[in-house]
């Protein structure tokens, strides 16, 4: 497994080895030593969430203010553009921005620990797309940052307006949000 620091360092972007012959491919998707000796985190997940969605559809970006999730995520179908939000004041990214694409093809794996708001664009007709979370989700601690801060300027590739849903049209600027110390 290669691990690779995204331009936040506390951000990590997992390439497994994969095994291709002509019959198809196989790699492990996780394994829990060999993940705490890659990354020297020592986390334990507790929540496996499965998100399937059409071309076009932006989900995020979300956290949890109490309760914070950190997530390991991989798209198994399709593809999306992934991004995360430092979203703790004390750091020295804050307000900062990681994108990555993650897909079916890439296999690549994106750990983003507590304290980001996270949200992906679905750039394939439809995706999977598969997130082991710290804690458990807790729809009270939920927050929403508005997609498209200016603020924030994340630099979504988009080909049209995306498809929200109610709860992302109602996300809050970075400077209104209740956010992390």
């Amino acid at each position: 497994m290669k691990v690779t620091l995204a331009s936040i360092p506390d951000v990590l972007v997992i390439e497994p080895m994969v095994a291709v012959d002509s019959r198809g491919f196989f790699f492990e998707s996780f394994n829990q030593r060999a993940f705490n000796q890659a990354t020297g985190l020592d986390v334990q997940f507790v929540q496996d969430n499965h998100s399937h969605s059409v071309k076009g559809v932006l989900r995020g970006l979300h956290y949890q203010i109490h309760q914070p999730q950190g997530k390991l995520m991989r798209v198994v179908r399709g593809a999306v553009f992934d991004v995360t939000v430092d979203i703790r004041r004390q750091s020295p990214y804050f307000g900062q921005w990681v994108g990555v694409d993650l897909t079916e093809h890439n296999h690549k794996l994106k750990w983003v620990p507590p304290g980001f708001a996270h949200g992906f664009l679905v750039m394939s007709e439809t995706a999977d797309f598969l997130y082991k979370t710290t804690d458990y989700y807790a729809p009270e601690f939920e927050r929403c940052i508005a997609w498209n801060d200016a603020a924030i300027g994340i630099e979504w590739p988009l080909a049209a307006e995306p498809r929200l849903s109610e709860k992302d049209l109602a996300g809050l600027s970075l400077k209104e949000a209740e956010l992390f110390e």
